[in-house]
Formats: C-alpha cells, sequence, structure tokens
C-alpha cells in the first residue's frame, strides 16, 4: 500500500522578505514539514514526498538554498518539479546532488514501487506564466506507460489540464492538454492526475481521468469566478494531499497544515 504526499506551490522568498507583503510563506512551509512529521505515525509508512511546483518565488539561488534548509527536517525523501515561477537551471543547480535531479533536459522523473508508479514532469515555460508539456516530456511518458502494464500511475505536474473557473488562473493552465490526454487515452491503468498553481483543492475529469488540485502550504487563489475578476490571493489555511493506494484504488484525501484540537473520542457511540 504505497503513500505519497503531496505539497505545492509553496513560492519561497528571500529571508527577511513576505511573498507578496503579505505571506510569510517560509513560516507555512516550516509548519508544513512539522504537521506532516506529526502525522506519520498515524498515517505511515508514506514513501516519499513530492513539490508540484512553484517551489520559489524568483528561482533564484538564495531561494532554493532556503527551501533546502526549511526542507531538512522532514523525516521522509522528497522531489520536486518546476512551476512557472521557478527557473530551471538554479534549481537543477541547486538540487544536483539529490540524486533525482536529470542532469539535463526537462526535470522530469519517475519513482516505481511495487504497486504504483509516481510520474512527474515538467511544464515550465520560462518567463511565462502558463504550462506546457514538452515533447521530450510527452515522449517519457509514453515510454513509461508502455513498460507499466495496468499498474496505477501518480501522473504529477505544475500547472492542471482542467479549467476551475477563475479566468486569470484558467488562461494560465496548461495549454497543450489535448497531448497529455491522447498519450494516456490507451493507457489501461488508472492514471492520477495531481497538479499545483491553483493554491485550492478542486478535482475534475480529464477524458475520465481524474484530476486533483493540491492546495498551497501558505496561501489561496481568491475563488472569484466573475469574468472581471483580478487574479489576487486570499491567505487561506495551508494544506497538502495525501495519495494513498488502498485495496486496488487510489484515494486522495485533504490535509491541513498546522495544530487543531483533538483527537476526542466519540462519548456515547
Amino acid at each position: 500500500m504505497t503513500k505519497i504526499i503531496q505539497i505545492s506551490d509553496i513560492h519561497i522568498v528571500p529571508e527577511g522578505q513576505l511573498a507578496y507583503e503579505k505571506v510569510d510563506t517560509a513560516a507555512a512551509l516550516a509548519e508544513t514539514v512539522a504537521t506532516i512529521n506529526r502525522w506519520l505515525p498515524a498515517i505511515g509508512p508514506v514513501a516519499m514526498v513530492i513539490v508540484t511546483g512553484d517551489v520559489t518565488e524568483h528561482g533564484t539561488d538564495e531561494e532554493y538554498r532556503r527551501f533546502q534548509e526549511i526542507m531538512a527536517p522532514l523525516q521522509l525523501p522528497w522531489r520536486a518539479v518546476p512551476g512557472n515561477h521557478d527557473a530551471r537551471e538554479p534549481m537543477r543547480a541547486s538540487l544536483a546532488a539529490s540524486g533525482w535531479m536529470p542532469e539535463s533536459g526537462p526535470i522530469d522523473w519517475v519513482a516505481e514501487f511495487d504497486d504504483l508508479a509516481v510520474i512527474c514532469l515538467d511544464t515550465l515555460v520560462e518567463g511565462r506564466p502558463h504550462g506546457e508539456l514538452a515533447p521530450a516530456s510527452l515522449e517519457t511518458l509514453s515510454a513509461r506507460l508502455a513498460v507499466f502494464g495496468d499498474k496505477p500511475v501518480l501522473l504529477g505536474l505544475h500547472h492542471p489540464p482542467i479549467t476551475s473557473g477563475i479566468a486569470a488562473m484558467d488562461a494560465n493552465n496548461l495549454h497543450n492538454a489535448g497531448a497529455l490526454r491522447d498519450v494516456i487515452a490507451g493507457y489501461k491503468g488508472e492514471v492520477r492526475i495531481v497538479c499545483g498553481h491553483l493554491h485550492r483543492s478542486i478535482a475534475g475529469l480529464l477524458d475520465g481521468r481524474i484530476c486533483q488540485v493540491c492546495p498551497g502550504t501558505s496561501h489561496a487563489v481568491t475563488l472569484d469566478q466573475r469574468a472581471n475578476a483580478g487574479n489576487s490571493l486570499t491567505v487561506e489555511p495551508g494544506a497538502m494531499m495525501l495519495h494513498e493506494l488502498r485495496d486496488g484504488v487510489l484515494l486522495s484525501h485533504w490535509i491541513p497544515v498546522g495544530r487543531f484540537d483533538g483527537p476526542h473520542p466519540f462519548l456515547g457511540v
């Protein structure tokens, strides 16, 4: 029973700064790490943590160093893919010693377990807010699916291939979702697409495949579906997702970041 924790949209900024002059993203990530460590006795064992993009706000060496320092107490291995706020080569250089970082090309990687495969693909278009899968990434996905038979696959991306009704974000989702749909269309096993970018928990379908968007760790994209709404954030509680294969079924659990009162027994039940 393989379990994977997903966190997303960290947006680490240089020390002493707040993201958008509002959000202490470093403190939020530290609390996320502490929350994961606290939860492990109740939900473990967990195989790994995946970070689905926007690791940093500006893609600088300083921000990647700070991210790694805050992640250091995490009691699990982790891997990441870039989002539109990241920079591919600084991210590659900063994480070069990780053992999983590709030496060149898109930051794509695969982790295979007995009952589940995790494929995470780079959707970054340098200097642009929208996402696209490069031909090399689509080829990697196609080649891996060809050898997995019908094994369930957790497919991690930053940019969602579905729309949310938040116009400013939908304009900058995965622009070649059709190419992704074509690659996974004939796969016999389950493909659960897990994304970030929207900073909200949103579930939808891409040609019958479940697409689960993960909340951010520190703030949310404002849920405003009016046509003339601008792009804005709301400081909502951070959260993460726990994806697990249980009795042959992929489940996705939403877990809030932080400490909360409980557990308390159900008295009289």
